[in-house]
């Protein structure tokens, strides 16, 4: 009797072994390169460039106000020689006040720039990550890891590496999508960033 429970028992476990087998075999896992995948995006290329672009606009009224002070800093060494100390105190006090004003706009600017700088990296991030959650279950992945900025991941082959694939297809709908949306009139982009 306990020879017979003593194969029973041995012959559940090898059963139950081979059925843990049999769902490892069926996982199905990758990781993708989160930071190459960003980086090489063409949409996050593309709203990349245009936010650079948007910022040397917002920035060009503040830096012609840094070279006007600049140059009146400039003539005021030259004037306070010849209008006296008590005017070079007047002057010295307004551009000293001005050089604060100044430096208030930058930092507002800068603030500003950045904020809108992250809502459209984690608007593209949001974006790309339920891409990647869809691909996922359209592929019948169990699991896909991420690498890169925030890894998750420190060691894996390579074969894992789907970043090359998602890649090709985000781009590739990408691209669909711009060629089918109307090119907005310049007037009208112009009206937008108004709002």
């Amino acid at each position: 009797m306990k020879r017979a429970l003593l194969i029973l028992g041995i012959a559940f476990a090898m059963i139950s072994c081979n059925k843990n087998e049999q769902k490892t075999e069926n996982f199905k896992t990758a990781y993708i390169d989160t930071a190459e995948l960003l980086k090489e995006y063409d949409k996050y290329k593309a709203e990349e460039e245009k936010f650079k672009v948007k910022s040397e606009e917002m920035s060009r009224p503040l830096e012609s106000k840094f070279r006007a002070f600049e140059n009146e800093a400039k003539s005021f060494e030259s004037n306070a020689r010849v209008k006296g100390q008590a005017w070079a105190q007047q002057k010295g006090a307004e551009l000293q006040q001005r050089e604060q004003q100044l430096g208030i706009e930058q930092n507002a600017l800068i603030q500003q720039l950045q904020l809108e700088g992250a809502q459209l990296r984690d608007s593209i991030i949001k974006e790309v990550r339920q891409y990647i959650k869809d691909f996922g279950k359209k592929e019948g992945y169990d699991y896909i890891y991420g690498t890169g900025d925030a890894a998750t991941i420190l060691y894996s082959k390579d074969s894992y590496n789907i970043t090359k694939e998602v890649l090709e297809k985000l781009n590739k709908d990408y691209s669909s999508k711009a060629a089918t949306e109307p090119k907005k009139s310049e007037a009208t982009k112009e009206e937008e960033e108004k709002k």
